[in-house]
């Protein structure tokens, strides 16, 4: 098949000249565009290289898996302890809430029996 200098690397169709066949020579062959073109950046087959293979994909799948579960646990344990933390806080605010409520009560026994009317 002869190229022409405009062509480029698609595939052609080679078809026979009408002409050939009512003349009764030899048939005569002309270039023509394919009929079904590819939009300009699909690619029909690719070359090995070109793509990871099925198992390179694995493996970075598995890794971004692993890399998932990883940030995963250290989040996990980062909540746990903000939970302790907040916990904490909230035990002690008991606690010390405990002692002030502990400390009116005193006080309002206190002034009840100040104020209580005393019968002799």
């Amino acid at each position: 098949m002869a190229v022409t200098g405009n062509e480029t690397d698609e595939e052609t169709e080679l078809a026979p000249s009408h002409m050939a066949a009512a003349t009764g020579d030899m048939p005569t062959y002309q270039i023509r565009a394919p009929t079904t073109a590819l939009p300009q950046g699909v690619v029909m087959a690719a070359s090995p290289g070109s793509l990871h293979s099925h198992q390179q994909l694995a493996e970075e799948a598995t890794r971004k898996r692993e890399l998932r579960l990883m940030k995963n646990r250290e989040a996990a344990k980062e909540c746990r302890r903000r939970k302790k933390e907040y916990v904490k806080c909230l035990e002690s605010r008991v606690a010390v809430l405990e002692v002030q409520n502990k400390k009116l009560i005193e006080e309002l026994e206190t002034l009840k029996y100040i104020c209580s009317p005393k019968t002799d």
